[in-house]
């Protein structure tokens, strides 16, 4: 059973450098892993990975492929972006302007899944519980 859908920054995190994990987020990865529970992660954190090294600005240490081939794993649900998420995103609306935020959040509200995150302007929405 889903819980939990993962923003990019935590998997990138989780993959990287786990160190900026907050400690609840880690203790739920942790626990998720150690019991052998599945987590969720939108299709568009997969471009997200991709652009975010593409882009050179260093937000992504380590090699992009090994990131992206370390969510080819048995727990990790990849969650389509589906007609019922796009209709979810226009009716969140403008409250957040990064595309891909609004998508990762209307799939945790379609899902009805937690959300783990360190992005301040998803936390501050209020659209979304998440795990800060």
């Amino acid at each position: 059973m889903l819980r939990y859908l993962l923003d990019t920054s935590v998997v990138i995190r989780r993959l990287t450098e786990p160190k900026k994990l907050s400690r609840e987020q880690t203790r739920i990865l942790d626990d998720l892993e150690r019991t052998g529970q599945p987590f969720a992660i939108s299709a568009i954190t997969l471009l997200e990975i991709a652009v975010l090294h593409d882009d050179r600005s260093g937000r992504i240490t380590g090699d992009p492929d090994q990131v992206l081939h370390a969510l080819d794993h048995p727990l990790c649900r990849i969650l389509p972006l589906t007609i019922e998420v796009a209709a979810e995103v226009s009716a969140i609306g403008g409250t957040l302007r990064d595309p891909a935020d609004r998508a990762i959040v209307a799939t945790a509200r379609v899902h009805r899944l937690k959300l783990l995150t360190s992005d301040e302007r998803i936390i501050d929405s209020g659209l979304i519980t998440v795990i800060d």
